[in-house]
């Protein structure tokens, strides 16, 4: 049997550039995808953190994605989320490639943010507001950017130091205006992704205007909020999938509960995708995610399939 093929971070991001990732999310909801059919994410509790595993299968591909969360890693230099990816030939269930979780989880997570922007945002946003200084942060700066004609950039983050590293590289990458700022530049906003750890919200839902698109991505876990109650109730609110929102969705499962948000109001991701509903051009739009195992097997399908075509990544290439 044929070993699997590796592909490294490195393999990742050279064979599959973030425009194609985007496409794969949206030809995979086009062909037919029911995100409310994935298996709900197993989480086991550990004494340092989580363990993960997120299973999928279509069509072409089967796949699982294990990954670790350990909240105190960054403080000792270390990634707080880690993993691996296993694709397998789904009519024989043979291992066909190892690719690095991480790298497919940024790529994946940015991609499906870019999706949605590209669905619901205004054809000439220019003006992005970024919480966050991390892998998501700027995954989430270069994936809008394929979408959107972005000339601004509002970095907003809790370590000073950090903002004025992730202002810096961006500058230097992107030839964009981008400076560091706080919560109330969402005023002036066409676009805000939170890409944090928050556990409370991270600015105040009534300073958005009317055409602002904003993208939570932090956390799937029902205790953390990015964004406030504000936001939710005025916002036209787009899942990726209404089961795994009422699971997951910390921004929205306090709603949820006390009934002030109507489960049946969350538009369905897929639903925009394949036409079959539309934003309210009158209201701002908030798309939460809290990532799915559809997204994972999307991404590592198309990604695997472009360094077979290209041969940039192999046995030797490692996993980074």
């Amino acid at each position: 049997m044929t070993a699997p093929r590796i592909i490294s971070e490195t393999g990742l991001l050279s064979a599959l550039p973030m425009a194609a990732a985007i496409d794969a999310l949206r030809a995979a909801l086009r062909a037919g995808t029911d995100p409310e059919s994935d298996p709900p994410r197993t989480i086991v509790p550990v004494e340092h953190g989580q363990l993960l595993l997120m299973p999928a299968h279509r069509n072409r591909y089967a796949g699982v994605k294990i990954a670790t969360v350990a909240p105190d890693n960054p403080g000792a230099g270390l990634p707080r989320v880690q993993g691996q990816y296993l694709l397998f030939d789904a009519p024989t269930l043979t291992p066909v490639a190892l690719l690095d979780g991480i790298a497919l989880t940024t790529v994946r997570t940015a991609a499906v943010s870019a999706l949605a922007a590209d669905l619901l945002a205004a054809p000439d946003a220019r003006r992005l507001v970024v919480f966050g200084t991390g892998p998501q942060a700027r995954g989430h700066l270069d994936a809008l950017r394929v979408v959107r004609p972005l000339t601004h950039v509002t970095v907003v983050g809790r370590t000073p130091a950090n903002v004025e590293r992730f202002v810096e590289a961006a500058r230097r990458d992107t030839g964009l205006t981008v400076e560091p700022g706080d919560p109330t530049a969402v005023a002036t906003a066409d676009l805000v992704a939170c890409c944090t750890t928050a556990r409370t919200p991270l600015f105040d839902g009534t300073l958005l205007a009317p055409h602002t698109t904003v993208m939570a991505v932090g956390s799937h876990e029902r205790d953390s909020r990015e964004v406030d109650s504000t936001t939710v109730r005025r916002c036209t609110v787009v899942v990726e999938s209404r089961a795994a929102a009422a699971r997951e969705a910390g921004d929205l499962i306090p709603e949820l509960d006390s009934g002030r948000l109507d489960p049946t109001s969350l538009v369905p991701l897929a639903d925009l995708a394949t036409g079959v509903a539309t934003a309210d051009p009158a209201r701002p739009t908030f798309f939460k995610s809290v990532g799915m195992a559809w997204e994972d097997l999307a991404v590592a399908g198309a990604a695997y399939e472009a360094a077979e075509e290209d041969g940039r990544s192999g046995p030797s290439a490692g996993i980074g």
